[in-house]
C-alpha cells in the first residue's frame, strides 16, 4: 500500500506527530513491514530450532508501532535506524517473558560473567581465556565449549537496558554500539554518562572482539560475513561475540557495584 497521498515521507511524519491519523499509521505499517521479517531474520539465526520464525515477526510487529508512535521526526534520526533498535528489543522483551532460556544455561552465563567481572577488576586488564578458565575450574578447551553453549543468551543480552536517571531515559549497550568515527566526546556528552561508561566498555575490549560488534549491530553483516572479512569461521565468530558481551555485561557490573 502506498503511503497516502503524493506527500513526502516526512511530511507525514510531521502530520502523524500532530494529529496522530489511523491511516498514515497503517501505511507506516504496512510500509515497514519488511524491516520487521528482515530483523527477526537476522535474530532467527542465534535462535534454536523451537524458536519459530513466524513469532519473531510477531513479536517484532509490536517493536515497529511502537516506533511508528513514539518516533519524533525532528530528532534527525532517520526512522529504519530507530525502528530497528525498537523492533529487535520488542522480540528480545518476549523472548525474555516466556524464559525460553534453559535454568542450567542462564546459571552457567552468571557464573562465567562473575568470573570475568572479578578477574578483570583484580587485573586491572582484559583476562585471557586460559585465565578465566582457571578461575572457573576448566581448561581451556572446556571452556570454548561452556561459551558455546551460552553463545545464543549472548545476543539477548545485549539488548539489556541501562537506566541513566529516570525509565523515560534508557539506554542499551547496542544502542552504543556505533561507528567509532561517531564516539567523540561531544557526542559522548550529550548522550550522557551512562552511555560514555558503555562506550568506554565497549573500547576496552579486544579489538577483534571489538571489530565484530560493530560489524555485526552497527555495519549490519550476518556472523558469516564477519567471518570472511576476518577471515576465521562463523563458529569462531560466534564465540568471539559471546565473549565480548559477556566481557561488557561483567564490566558495567562492576561499575554498578563501583567496583571499578
Amino acid at each position: 500500500m502506498p503511503l497516502p497521498e503524493q506527500r513526502t515521507e516526512e511530511e507525514l511524519w510531521l502530520e502523524y506527530r500532530r494529529t496522530g491519523d489511523p491511516a498514515i499509521r497503517e501505511a507506516f505499517i504496512k510500509q515497514y513491514a519488511p524491516l520487521v521479517k528482515y530483523v527477526a531474520g537476522k535474530v532467527a539465526m542465534g535462535m534454536p530450532h523451537n524458536v519459530e520464525f513466524d513469532d519473531l515477526v510477531g513479536f517484532g510487529v509490536f517493536g515497529l508501532i511502537d516506533a511508528i508512535d513514539k518516533f519524533d521526526p525532528e530528532k534527525q534520526v532517520k526512522f529504519k535506524t530507530y525502528a530497528v533498535t525498537r523492533i529487535r528489543g520488542a522480540i528480545f522483551d518476549e523472548l525474555r517473558s516466556i524464559d525460553w532460556v534453559p535454568r542450567s544455561v542462564r546459571q552457567k552465563t552468571r557464573e562465567v560473567e562473575d568470573a570475568i567481572g572479578s578477574l578483570e577488576a583484580q587485573l586491572g586488564r582484559t583476562a585471557t581465556d586460559q585465565e578465566i578458565a582457571g578461575s572457573l575450574g576448566m581448561n581451556e578447551e572446556e571452556y570454548i565449549k561452556t561459551i558455546q553453549k551460552i553463545s545464543v543468551t549472548s545476543i539477548i543480552s545485549i539488548d539489556d537496558v541501562w537506566y541513566s536517571g529516570d525509565e523515560n531515559d534508557k539506554v542499551s549497550i547496542i544502542d552504543s554500539i556505533e561507528s567509532p568515527s561517531s564516539l567523540n566526546p561531544d557526542v559522548m556528552v550529550e548522550k550522557g554518562e551512562i552511555k560514555r561508561v558503555i562506550i568506554d566498555a565497549i573500547n576496552e575490549l579486544p579489538d577483534k572482539e571489538k571489530k565484530i560488534l560493530v560489524l555485526y549491530y552497527y555495519e549490519d553483516l550476518t556472523l558469516k560475513e564477519i567471518g570472511q572479512v576476518l577471515e576465521v569461521t562463523e563458529s569462531r565468530v560466534s564465540q568471539l561475540h559471546t565473549k565480548a558481551i559477556l566481557r561488557l555485561r561483567s564490566k558495567l557490573t562492576n561499575i554498578r557495584k563501583g567496583i571499578v
